[in-house]
């Protein structure tokens, strides 16, 4: 695999796990419109569910471009 291959494969999944982790946190309504109204736990829990989803997606396209 190529590095440009790789780098498209990081960038698409972290896109995809962003965009997955924070409609998450807002449909639990963990989210709030400004940033610094949001409780510790709310802000962690929303920087894990991004993290998360993240890894997962960069996980599952690495697989799929690997087979």
């Amino acid at each position: 695999m190529d590095t440009f291959a790789l780098l498209n494969i990081i960038a698409l999944g972290a896109l995809a796990g962003t965009i997955t982790g924070l409609t998450i946190g807002y449909a639990a309504k963990r989210q709030k419109p400004v940033w610094s109204s949001m409780t510790d736990r709310d802000k962690w829990l929303n920087i894990a569910l991004v993290l998360f989803f993240s890894a997962v997606f960069i996980g599952s396209l690495l697989w799929y471009a690997m087979a």
